[in-house]
């Protein structure tokens, strides 16, 4: 059926993207040396969701085709994670880090109504992860170390993802998430852009 074709391209395009998604955002990190309007907030915000997210969709036997690439995002993310750690000087806290996410991760499956509560508050979690992100650039006014290419491949994960959930499995705590991403991570996109126009425009007037 031409359904079920649409849904395996979502699919698997989706898991195609997302196993490249952060790499534009490594490469830039490791090219400049510097941090600058990348928000650690935002990476750590980000991070936590994805390990509720498809904890939970583990939690409750969900199709593996429709949560595949959040392992992928997380090890992406780690990296990101260390990168950063690394640029700012601080790459003992890493430790730190592993220790809290490992045993918070443990903690969402000792009882149903936790990984339930998790969930719920994915959604502000990630949105939380957005809106560090933008804080971050409205305040350097600088996107020149954020990657415009990964915001705007996850920007379409997103949508895809809102398909794959309606015609999956529907679950409205998931399907309001990818919605409320989208969203979100078109803003994100958009200020990228709109900052980097306005250096470029900047740097001709001081030619």
């Amino acid at each position: 059926m031409e359904s079920d074709k649409v849904l395996h391209v979502a699919n698997f395009s989706t898991l195609f993207v997302c196993m490249v998604l952060k790499f534009p955002q490594i490469f830039v990190l490791m090219r400049a040396k510097s941090t600058t309007g990348v928000s650690l907030n935002s990476l750590l915000l980000e991070l936590t969701g994805f390990i509720v997210f498809v904890t939970y969709q583990m939690y409750y036997d969900y199709p593996p085709p429709t949560y595949l690439e959040y392992p992928i995002l997380i090890a992406q993310d780690v990296i990101l994670l260390l990168l950063i750690l690394h640029y700012n000087g601080s790459l003992k806290q890493s430790l730190i880090y592993a220790v809290v996410f490992v045993g918070g991760w443990q903690l969402l499956t000792v009882q149903k109504w936790i990984i339930d509560l998790a969930m719920s508050l994915c959604t502000f979690i990630s949105a939380g992860s957005k809106f560090a992100q933008l804080q971050c650039l409205w305040q350097s006014k600088d996107s020149g170390q954020v990657s415009a290419l990964s915001w705007g491949m996850a920007t379409y994960t997103c949508f895809a993802r809102i398909y794959t959930t309606s015609v999956t499995t529907g679950d409205m705590q998931v399907l309001v998430r990818f919605i409320v991403m989208a969203l979100l991570n078109s803003w994100v996109l958009a200020s990228v852009l709109y900052y980097r126009k306005r250096a470029g425009e900047v740097q001709k007037k001081q030619d």
